[in-house]
């Protein structure tokens, strides 16, 4: 590790992406510290190759994408990090942070493994098999992983160590040629057909890309990107994410009825998704399409229109650096997700209802603060939501949510300018 921190270059990717305090630049050589120690312990040697990929939140555009939408998503400072060096018997070998056994997958055995599906083999062998199928080279490999964004964080653990992989495999045997957006359609494609899960494109994206990244869908196989830089500290803003204790398991027909109900009005007016739909013809239909959909329906295709229409503004905002604007807005798409979406409990939980909870005690500090913003964050029905407030508020902040959803169910966060990258190569 003496190595890498007598590189300048190195410890200049350190400051940017954590902070350039004494005590930020000290807990960020302590984590590459234990690291690389735990890579010599087990491996014998001195890793070739340090990399890391980041989280990442979503700012604006709540459902929106899978009507070929728009949305706006940010990456953050927490992210997984890997020390990793090539080797000759084309066997990829990952130990991970938490894990007792290494993960182990052969170069030459890269079909599905349905005994695989919702595991990190999965995405391991699904990425290397894309890597395959695009004629990308590929080999053996040895690495240890280290992991701040943590599974059920909202944060989306599972696209930030997608994006590392493509950064290993792009950086050891690709000399980095392969540019971020095709790595981000490679760790979707490893998440969609190897671990099972039917993910858009956003997390990907924007853990490949860094910085806030404007995601146009019009064209889901080539969405537009535009990544804008974060001003928020130059504002004192934080952003927070709150965990309110409750899980999406058994949620899945809610999930799936959310897109489902926004592309039955589509397919009313003879169109597969909402984004196709010009706003007038839908508002004028509304009388015969009560009857047709169902009133649920129709507030969902109201909040897509409403919120397609928010990103564009948000961006805006950012343009003109008005975070008081950006606020405004981000608190409007909180509301349009909690009134007409409908996503932020699930339909006859009485008793159950963390989300709302947190929206509620939110906007009244939001209040007391007299600054700020909250809104669901994600898929919504459980999980976490996400608030922007004064700096000066957030120990505040932190307290009172956390004495009613527990220790730790608040992270404080901070944009990242940088994507996934490779900090430092022997």
């Amino acid at each position: 590790m003496d190595t890498y921190l007598a590189d300048s270059v190195f410890m200049r990717h350190l400051e940017n992406l954590y902070g350039n305090s004494p005590e930020e630049v000290r807990s960020a050589t302590d984590r590459f510290r234990r690291l690389t120690d735990t890579y010599e312990e087990l491996y014998a040697g001195q890793p070739a190759l340090l990399a890391s990929a980041p989280g990442r939140v979503e700012l604006c555009g709540n459902h929106t994408d899978h009507n070929n939408g728009r949305v706006l998503a940010a990456a953050v400072q927490l992210d997984t990090i890997a020390a990793a060096s090539p080797t000759t018997d084309n066997v990829i070998t990952i130990r991970s942070d938490g894990y007792d056994a290494p993960f182990r997958i052969h170069v030459d055995e890269l079909d599905p493994v349905r005994q695989e599906e919702g595991t990190t083999n999965a995405l391991i062998r699904g990425t290397a098999a894309r890597f395959r199928d695009f004629d990308y080279s590929i080999g053996g490999l040895n690495a240890v992983v280290m992991s701040d964004v943590l599974p059920g964080s909202g944060l989306s653990s599972s696209a930030s160590i997608e994006i590392l992989l493509g950064t290993l495999f792009n950086t050891l045997f690709n000399n980095g040629r392969i540019p971020p957006a095709q790595l981000a359609h490679i760790g979707q494609y490893a998440e969609n057909t190897f671990f099972r899960k039917p993910c858009g494109l956003m997390d990907q994206l924007t853990c490949a890309l860094g910085g806030i990244v404007h995601i146009d869908f019009a064209d889901p196989a080539s969405p537009l990107t535009r990544t804008l830089r974060s001003r928020f500290d130059d504002h004192d803003i934080s952003l927070l994410v709150v965990h309110t204790g409750a899980t999406h398991e058994d949620l899945t027909a809610e999930y799936a009825a959310v897109p489902g109900e926004m592309k039955e009005v589509a397919r009313y007016f003879g169109y597969d998704v909402l984004r196709d739909l010009p706003a007038e013809p839908f508002l004028r239909a509304i009388p015969e399409l009560r009857t047709e959909v169902g009133d649920r329906a129709i507030l969902r295709a109201l909040h897509f229109f409403s919120e397609n229409e928010r990103v564009t503004e948000l961006v805006r905002a950012l343009e003109h650096d008005d975070v008081d604007r950006f606020l405004s807005i981000m608190l409007a798409s909180g509301s349009s997700s909690a009134r007409w979406l409908q996503n932020c409990a699930a339909p006859g939980s009485v008793r159950r209802q963390g989300i709302m909870i947190a929206l509620a005690l939110s906007e009244w500090y939001i209040h007391q603060a007299g600054r700020g913003a909250t809104r669901v964050h994600g898929g919504g029905f459980a999980g976490t939501i996400l608030t922007a407030l004064p700096k000066a508020s957030v120990p505040g902040y932190v307290k009172t949510m956390e004495e009613v959803f527990g220790d730790g169910a608040v992270t404080v966060l901070r944009v990242r300018n940088t994507g996934a990258l490779a900090l430092a190569t022997a």
